[in-house]
């Protein structure tokens, strides 16, 4: 029991007022005088006796009152914690993420998980609610009860430390507030934590909501197999959490029109092929028919017709080998001597190459270097004969070529990492290989370049510094024969690949994604992705001949989108939502350290209630000094 106002229970020691009054009595007797003796000794002794057990009780039953009295003026109650008046602030994190779909026994989990908080929290109580992707701060349940029935799903996602940082920053500073941290989800596996973080202001409350079914099959994944002269395999990978499944249909359509179709039977993962049409521009959705969790049910994909590539080299040297990379089926190969060079296509061009210039002419220098500027990209191979111009070129970028040795070295080191060689280049990474060679090479000073290729002693053979690749040594027969090696083709490939980023099969939303579409904008003019009912803008670049969009966040709805310059469809890009909400494997949330758990919404804030609530004593008291007045009072008039 605590008391609101405890320095009044000093006035219990004015009881030893009464007592001492009591045990010290002060009244002198009066003699009389009286003829019948032994009849009154009688008389006396009975009443003496019945009078003290008398006083006694009217002692008793005055000291209860007025304690009775005392303690009701102090307020007493009765509290889990420790002071009165303490503020109390409630902050909420419910998972809106895809998994939520999943049905429980009442329905979905996030929409019973809505009304079971309506219904839980009183109307006006002060609350601060976190989603995935929106927050509503120091508000009440009436003020957002619609916002909250219409809460819809999102791709975004939060790990339970990042829910818990992020719900914790909604608390004020006060450290005399009860402070609840309330966690709804259904935990599910990668959300997984041993333990949370011991928070002594903070009281940490998981609910996990639980489905009825753990069972569902997804669309993981879509790559281009391979492609002919005259079609494209499409191989599409799908995923299955629970039960075999037979005979489940796989449908792929181009907008609104069936263009294939198959069936397989799941156990945990199986992949299927589609074969298309080629040069075909198709707007796909790959579908299934599965009630559990209806994000994962469709994937988009878009196959645009071949967009090539504009490759200009500026020979001195022998461009057979480019000749037969950069091919006519994706690239506009340019070759072309110094000497005959018009500066004028340069400005068209995604990748330039200067092979095996001896000199590098001012002008071509600062025509170059407006390109790179302008979002082009160049190679430079080197001559054995090399001279100060090269880097006065280079050294814009931080490299700068020194002496020419001329001794043999073997390429022994692959960056396995570097963008050039992501993308099932490399099925597994390679240490033993027959390593191509150079007879002379440059050592190189490169103060940000990152190298791609390396010599056995770690110099670097092919490096690049953003815009710029340059090879360290020359790549004729004669110098190295590198051009016989199988990493010449990846190698110079993706180059021509990097220059122009095309769009790709489609794109996970919520990650950065960047590729170029080849138009020309006029001033302020800018591109769009649309669909049938969204119009975005999203973050982009102009250059001479095309521009760079960047995307993140948006678009936040899984669908194919036409890139539009004004009117003019350019290309189609896709974007899916993340598929890792689809494995329905939960942890126990019992498994976490410092957190209460509760098995519902409903018993945890009858907990939540029943610890802050404070229950007043006062009245009680107050109706027992009555009856111990009452009492007084038929003791006074009825004990004789």
């Amino acid at each position: 029991m605590q008391f609101k106002h405890p320095e009044l229970l000093y006035a219990l020691f004015l009881l030893l007022i009464p007592i001492i009054v009591h045990l010290f009595q002060l009244r002198k007797f009066k003699k009389v005088a009286f003829t019948n003796v032994a009849f009154l000794k009688r008389i006396s002794l009975q009443t003496r006796k019945s009078s003290q057990i008398k006083k006694w009780l009217i002692l008793v039953t005055r000291l209860l009152l007025f304690t009775a009295i005392i303690f009701a003026f102090t307020q007493p109650f009765f509290s889990n914690y420790k002071a009165i008046n303490l503020e109390k602030e409630t902050v909420i994190y419910l998972d809106n993420s895809f998994s939520m779909q999943a049905q429980g026994d009442k329905g979905p989990l996030l929409k019973r998980a809505v009304q079971d908080l309506i219904n839980n929290i009183p109307e006006a109580e002060n609350v601060s609610i976190v989603t995935n992707d929106q927050s509503f701060r120091n508000t009440s349940i009436k003020a957002i009860k619609n916002e909250l029935l219409q809460l819809n799903y999102t791709s975004n996602t939060l790990n339970l430390d990042a829910a818990v940082l992020k719900s914790k920053s909604f608390f004020t500073k006060n450290k005399k507030s009860v402070k609840n941290l309330v966690l709804i989800s259904d935990f599910q596996q990668d959300k997984n934590l041993s333990s949370l973080t011991k928070d002594s202001l903070v009281n940490i409350n998981v609910v996990r909501l639980k489905p009825v079914n753990t069972n569902n099959i997804s669309i993981d994944s879509a790559y281009i197999a391979t492609t002919t002269a005259t079609s494209v395999v499409l191989n599409v990978i799908l995923k299955n959490s629970g039960n075999q499944i037979k005979n489940l249909p796989i449908s792929v359509f181009n907008k609104s029109q069936l263009i294939a179709k198959t069936s397989v039977d799941l156990l945990e993962k199986t992949e299927t092929s589609f074969t298309l049409p080629i040069n075909e521009e198709i707007n796909g959705q790959i579908t299934i028919d599965d009630n559990h969790l209806l994000f994962d049910n469709s994937l988009y994909f878009s196959i645009n017709k071949p967009s090539k590539i504009n490759v200009l080299s500026i020979n001195e040297g022998d461009d057979g080998f480019l000749k037969r990379i950069y091919t006519d089926n994706e690239f506009n190969y340019l070759s072309t001597k110094p000497s005959e060079l018009n500066y004028n296509v340069i400005n068209d061009q995604n990748l330039i190459i200067l092979n095996e210039l001896n000199d590098i002419p001012n002008a071509l220098a600062n025509t170059l270097k407006a390109f790179i500027a302008e979002g082009g990209y160049v190679l430079v191979i080197p001559s054995n004969k090399t001279n100060t111009n090269y880097n006065s070129f280079l050294l814009n970028y931080g490299i700068a070529f020194n002496d020419l040795i001329a001794s043999e070295k073997l390429i022994t080191t692959i960056n396995y990492a570097h963008p050039l060689y992501q993308n099932g280049v490399f099925e597994k990474q390679v240490t033993n290989f027959q390593y191509p060679k150079t007879n002379s090479f440059y050592k190189i000073a490169s103060k940000s370049g990152s190298s791609i290729l390396s010599y056995e002693d770690g110099a670097a053979f092919l490096l690049q510094d953003k815009n710029i690749f340059v090879f360290t040594s020359a790549l004729n027969s004669d110098n190295s024969n590198f051009k016989n090696s199988p990493l010449i083709v990846p190698t110079l490939y993706n180059m021509g690949a990097f220059s122009l980023k095309t769009p790709r099969l489609y794109y996970q939303i919520g990650k950065q994604n960047s590729f170029d579409v080849a138009t020309s904008l006029q001033q302020d003019a800018v591109v769009s992705l649309k669909n049938e009912t969204l119009n975005i803008i999203p973050k982009q670049q102009y250059f001479n001949n095309k521009v760079r969009i960047t995307t993140f966040e948006t678009p936040s709805v899984a669908s194919s989108y036409w890139i539009t310059n004004k009117n003019q469809n350019l290309k189609l890009v896709s974007y899916n939502y993340n598929r890792d909400e689809s494995n329905l494997n939960y942890i126990d949330p019992s498994t976490l350290e410092n957190v209460n758990q509760s098995n519902s919404i409903t018993e945890l804030f009858d907990k939540i209630k029943s610890d802050t609530e404070i229950n007043a004593l006062w009245k009680w008291f107050v109706i027992f000094a009555f009856i111990l007045l009452i009492i007084e009072m038929l003791i006074l008039k009825y004990f004789k």
